[in-house]
């Protein structure tokens, strides 16, 4: 009878001491809310600036340009520009890039126009299902001259 007794005493606990856990948890809380902050510290960069090569493409590209007024003219297979409005553009430029899903659709603004115009062309291109459009620029030092041609 004695050592059954002494058999209960002795029954080891099967709990997990979690209190140890939650101190560390606790302590690892409050160091990433002090350094989160010190992260997100603003910085000015000065990016440097490059001359661009221009992208060689196989094919002639689709360009758009939107003019100073907000008149659209469209070039379809280095063909001359030809001044259309929105709807036309815009199914001219999806049966195109139907047909040709490899071509290049390209947009570009006049210096002098607003960004509306050409934020207008760009959903319109969405919307006739270009999924890839860029945007063309004069390299530095072109002339106004180069631009108008």
């Amino acid at each position: 009878m004695r050592s059954a007794a002494r058999h209960k005493r002795m029954k080891l606990k099967s709990e997990i001491n979690v209190v140890p856990y939650i101190d560390v948890m606790l302590v690892l809380l409050i160091i990433f809310m002090v350094t989160t902050p010190m992260l997100n510290s603003n910085v000015d960069v000065n990016l440097p600036q490059a001359n661009a090569k221009s992208l060689q493409d196989k094919k002639n590209p689709v360009v758009i340009s939107v003019g100073a007024d907000g008149s659209l003219y469209l070039t379809l297979e280095g063909a001359k520009k030809e001044p259309v409005d929105a709807a036309t553009m815009q199914a001219k430029v999806a049966a195109f890039v139907q047909a040709n899903p490899d071509i290049s659709v390209l947009v570009a603004g006049d210096r002098e126009g607003k960004y509306d115009g050409v934020y207008q062309v760009l959903a319109e291109l969405q919307q006739a299902g270009v999924s890839k459009v860029g945007l063309m620029s004069q390299p530095p030092g072109a002339g106004a001259d180069n631009a108008r041609k």
